[in-house]
């Protein structure tokens, strides 16, 4: 697609970079937007932000190491993340650690702030998975010749900063996702506002989110299946997160009813 936004000699400035970073700052303003709604100490919440990235961007790194081992032959290589190689559940799951302990330690609902993570998440991913378009990173496999979907492939050109297969269609896993993450935000978006019960809000996209990745990843052409169960380790955290998001969902709503009662 276009994966150098702006090219002058050897100074390049990379779509995926400026995507990313423009996901990053939504999510931020997100964040700070609805802790003002919740009642919450901003700066708190802003603390929590800035250091969940980080633990986001170790836990993705880790993942990605796990998931593709042959990739890497020395010290350099597992720590050079500017040269790519991140996994978004590495992430989510290094970025809900950090919460978790910045939570506690600043004393706040860990369901309200919670609900204040899900919704900025989901649109700061979805921005970033545009940038996964530019870059042609988490592809989908191949279209077949006969395949009614072949019109709305993706052929990703022959680039050294593209890192999908190219010369031929693949099925747009990228802009999908994206698409779909820009519909969850606005469904939580216009829940928010009526919301009955702390934690309404992730376990929705906790379900919502988890849906649409797990089918997405049959369409997905960079993580192999596992044997036997011939699913991907992504559908199997998918799975979790889909029951996670149930649980909390029933937990709430019966708390809340009893609260009226």
């Amino acid at each position: 697609m276009f994966p150098d936004l702006i090219k002058i000699g050897d100074f390049v400035v990379h779509t995926y970079g400026v995507l990313v970073a423009l996901g990053m700052i939504v999510a931020f303003y997100t964040a700070t937007y609805f802790a003002k709604k919740e009642g919450l100490n901003v700066r708190n919440v802003e603390n929590i932000f800035l250091f969940s990235v980080l633990g986001g961007l170790v836990g993705a790194r880790i993942a990605y190491v796990f998931e593709h081992p042959e990739e890497f032959n020395s010290f350099i290589d597992y720590i050079a993340v500017w040269k790519g190689g991140i996994d978004w559940f590495g992430g989510f799951i290094g970025g809900a650690i950090v919460i978790y302990f910045l939570v506690k330690k600043y004393k706040i609902p860990p369901l309200k702030m919670a609900d204040i993570a899900g919704i900025s998440a989901v649109i700061g991913h979805g921005i970033g998975r545009l940038g996964c378009t530019a870059a042609g990173c988490c592809y989908g496999k191949p279209i077949p010749e006969d395949s009614v979907f072949k019109p709305i492939g993706i052929t990703f050109p022959d680039h050294p900063h593209t890192a999908a297969p190219h010369g031929f269609p693949l099925y747009p896993t990228q802009p999908a996702e994206a698409f779909g993450n820009f519909i969850i935000f606005g469904i939580l978006f216009l829940l928010y506002r009526s919301k009955r019960f702390d934690g309404q809000i992730i376990s929705l996209y906790l379900i919502l989110y988890g849906i649409e990745r797990f089918l997405l990843e049959f369409w997905r052409g960079v993580t192999p299946p596992l044997p036997v169960i011939n699913l991907t380790w992504n559908q199997i955290i998918t799975i979790g997160m889909i029951l996670t998001g149930i649980i909390i969902f029933i937990y709430g709503f019966k708390k809340s009813k009893n609260e009226a009662v």
